[in-house]
């Protein structure tokens, strides 16, 4: 089992979304999120000055597979989220140790869905 995190800029989320239920990835969890990488935020004009802004806003999406849809998953989130620009956003993969399904008690990969 692993879990995909992807950051993703909030205007593709709708095309990662059917991306996703494309290879029947149906199940996530999306947040709202502040962060900055490469493009260290943005910067503004003010008064003829250059000051440096904030954090960009981005989407969160928590996506837990079993290891049979680990890389439809990763293929979907790129082609839903790909423009080729800086600030597209990462993919991290991570071990999922366990889950657990709460309304039925189920364990492991029967848990994911």
């Amino acid at each position: 089992m692993k879990l995909i995190i992807a950051i993703i800029q909030p205007h593709k989320l709708e095309a990662v979304k059917k991306a996703l239920e494309d290879v029947d990835v149906n199940l996530m969890t999306v947040t709202n999120v502040l962060g900055q990488g490469r493009q260290k935020g943005y910067t503004e004009i003010y008064r003829g000055a250059k000051e440096a802004g904030g954090l960009l806003s981005k989407v969160r999406l928590d996506i837990a597979v079993n290891e049979g849809f680990v890389e439809q998953t990763i293929t979907a989130i790129n082609k839903g989220a790909r423009t080729g620009d800086v600030g597209d956003g990462k993919i991290f993969i991570v071990d999922l140790h366990e889950c657990i399904r709460i309304s039925s008690g189920e364990r492991g990969g029967n848990a994911i869905g």
